[in-house]
């Protein structure tokens, strides 16, 4: 069984004059819970878990279970480039009552394909939960390649992956080798109903921040047989999603949830807020879009 189905949002952590705010974030589980969102996704890329502490990650990672009360997974962001590091994020998140963990690629000194599968078996050794493998070679240096995801797939509790590579190929090359019942969801926002197409089951999407019940709406209308719905959500949404990644990732969509009112437009370094040309650019298709 799938860890979900349908739209996760890769959500982003509020600061509030440095620290992690706790208020904003509370509200912001419930709008997404409220919009019809399928998973939530914290501590990620675009919850800055880069620059979190340890005990900031994992005390996250808890509250949000705790508000969540089991109303839908909350998956938990606990990748790192240095396995033991790994091992003991993924038992802090274990222990916090996460229902399933992402795991990104090492990053920097990146691995082998040797290396890269001890690493991912060693974490996934280190916990009951189900775990994601998560590919996006565009921020990492460190692609998953489609021979490594099939081995590392034959690892009980690793159950599927979400692929940001941008490279359609691969994504159907890797939906070629593996197995019944991996999971294959989408890491990239325009290309949703393509990655869905050879068979995956949703998305973790950083467009869910801003449009939750739409990013619910196209996946869902997708799986209950409705393509030509789904596609044409997937196209209106295109100039949006475009302008939410103007700027690396999670600049731009914190931005955004600044207009809407929803958090501060607060970023901790070396993430700053947005160049004046691109932050009207993405005003310009928050409006167009009706969200503000």
């Amino acid at each position: 069984m799938a860890v979900f189905e349908g739209s996760g949002v890769a959500l982003v952590t509020p600061f509030k004059d440095g620290a992690v705010d706790y208020d904003t974030l509370a509200g912001l589980l419930e709008w997404q819970v409220a919009e019809g969102t399928d998973a939530i996704v914290i501590c990620g890329t675009s919850g800055e878990a880069s620059t979190l502490t340890d005990e900031e990650q994992i005390d996250t990672i808890r509250f949000t279970v705790e508000k969540i009360a089991g109303r839908i997974p909350v998956l938990a962001g606990v990748g790192s480039n240095f396995t033991a590091h790994g091992v003991e994020l993924t038992k802090g998140a274990t222990k916090a009552g996460a229902d399933a963990l992402l795991h990104v690629t090492p990053y920097y000194n990146k691995a082998t394909k040797k290396g890269l599968i001890a690493h991912f078996t060693a974490m996934a050794e280190a916990t009951d939960l189900p775990i994601l493998l998560y590919s996006v070679p565009g921020r990492t240096g460190m692609n998953i390649a489609p021979d490594v995801v099939e081995e590392l797939a034959k690892v009980p509790n690793i159950v599927g992956i979400k692929e940001a590579s941008g490279d359609i190929s691969q994504v159907v090359e890797i939906a070629r080798r593996a197995p019944e019942g991996f999971d294959l969801y989408s890491g990239n926002d325009d290309m949703i109903i393509p990655l869905m197409s050879v068979g995956g089951k949703g998305v973790i999407s950083v467009l869910a921040n801003v449009a939750p019940k739409d990013t619910h709406e196209m996946a869902a209308s997708y799986l209950a047989g409705d393509v030509k719905k789904a596609a044409a959500i997937q196209l209106r949404a295109k100039h949006l999603i475009d302008a939410l990644f103007c700027e690396v990732n999670p600049v731009p969509v914190k931005a955004a949830l600044h207009m809407m009112g929803k958090c501060a437009y607060e970023y901790r370094m070396p993430l700053c807020q947005m160049e004046e040309a691109n932050y009207k650019r993405l005003e310009k298709e928050m409006k167009e879009y009706g969200l503000i």
